[in-house]
């Protein structure tokens, strides 16, 4: 039953935190203390707006005030700084509202049937890493069990999409070998979190395009398949056969068409923000993979996250 609770709450404190980050803010405040008075004439702002969001964000905790000078809380610094700290979040928060923003363009798109042009800055690669490394976060050593099978020690593992780093830790610290390959700009910001110790390698390309030859035991595509349709899905999956070693596994999270409500809510995120993406039923995976040479196909899940699995013939 629809919840009327749900449709008639407004994000408020995360249109204003999002904002106060988008306007340099949260940095300027982060870099010293002042008063609203003086942050505004750094910004080259409005002074009364500044000091309403100001006040509205000391009201909710990310700001404290000594005297006249604003700061940020320790709360806040925690929470967005101290990668340390269980409360620690980065700026994730911002890829949840550019998606707002997104899907607010959903009436044009329902007559166009495209996606309206991406602003290519506000999407920063720090923010979608953030917010995609902490959702698999949670579930991302049970997945990586769930695919190894006990077959850790000695696995060659390419992590297509991988950059946010989770689930290649999860992989690497159950004895695999990970290689990582992402979009250049994904390689060259995450590259500087790797330790030396970890047994991680970072490669860059475009998916579309190549992928790294192995032979890998297993290639693991989180979050990639609703990005894209039909041809560009078995495209991936004839690279992915040619990657693996003969018997070697596919692994695919995703949301899975016809088994939730999530899924067909999800397609709607992908129709306002990709050509031809959208989320996919079991059957159409099961075509595509036999077609590519995969067999065995069989739905799996770990906590809310659903994992097809298949093994080159």
């Amino acid at each position: 039953m629809p919840d009327r609770s749900v449709l008639a709450t407004v994000p408020q404190e995360l249109l204003i935190l999002a904002a106060a980050v988008e306007t340099g803010i949260i940095e300027n405040l982060n870099n010293k203390p002042m008063s609203a008075v003086e942050l505004a004439g750094l910004m080259g702002a409005d002074a009364r707006a500044v000091w309403v969001v100001t006040e509205a964000l000391e009201s909710l905790g990310y700001l404290a005030k000594e005297k006249d000078k604003l700061m940020l809380s320790g709360e806040a610094r925690d929470m967005f700084y101290n990668t340390e700290s269980e409360a620690y979040t980065g700026f994730s928060f911002m890829h949840r509202y550019n998606v707002i923003r997104t899907w607010m363009t959903l009436p044009e798109v329902i007559f166009t049937g495209k996606p309206r042009p991406k602003d290519k800055k506000r999407e920063r690669t720090q923010y979608l890493m953030c917010a995609m490394g902490l959702s698999a976060k949670q579930h991302s050593r049970e997945i990586a069990e769930l695919c190894l099978a006990g077959k850790g020690q000695g696995a060659k593992v390419l992590d297509v999409g991988g950059g946010p780093l989770t689930y290649a830790r999860a992989f690497a610290s159950l004895g695999a070998r990970v290689t990582v390959f992402d979009l250049p700009e994904v390689v060259e910001y995450m590259s500087a979190f790797l330790t030396g110790a970890e047994k991680i390698e970072m490669v860059a390309g475009d998916f579309n395009d190549w992928l790294p030859p192995g032979p890998f035991s297993h290639i693991f595509l989180g979050n990639i398949c609703h990005i894209y349709g039909e041809h560009e899905n078995r495209e991936l999956f004839k690279k992915a056969a040619r990657s693996l070693q003969p018997g070697g596994i596919i692994a695919i999270v995703d949301f899975i068409r016809g088994t939730n409500a999530t899924a067909a809510v999800f397609g709607v995120n992908m129709l306002v923000n990709t050509t031809n993406g959208g989320t996919w039923t079991f059957d159409q995976y099961s075509d595509w993979l036999n077609d590519t040479g995969f067999c065995g196909l069989r739905l799996d899940s770990a906590g809310v996250k659903q994992v097809l699995i298949a093994r080159k013939k």
